[in-house]
């Protein structure tokens, strides 16, 4: 299993679900339907490092079955993931 920063996100485009497209780091850039795939399976870990502080990132579903990733709870506002630069 690979552990991998994620330090970029690209940000929702149109589409109806209102999610982070894409996460990056230093060497990926996962379209968000891959790295929920990606924990889900096993195969890579990823965490964010934000405000001093470094979390994991999990997946999470709503109440309609869409899944979407989110650091687990640190306390830290606003949104980890959220708070990232855009990916080039």
């Amino acid at each position: 299993m690979s552990v991998l920063r994620i330090t970029c996100i690209t940000r929702d485009g149109s589409d109806a679900d209102r999610r982070i497209d894409a996460v990056g780091g230093a060497d990926f850039y996962h379209k968000i339907e891959h790295a929920i795939s990606f924990i889900n399976g096993g195969h890579h870990q990823y965490w964010v490092h934000v405000g001093g502080q470094s979390v994991w990132v999990e997946v999470a579903y709503r109440s309609n079955g869409v899944a979407y990733l989110k650091t687990e709870n640190d306390g830290y506002e606003p949104n980890n993931l959220l708070s990232l630069q855009e990916c080039p």
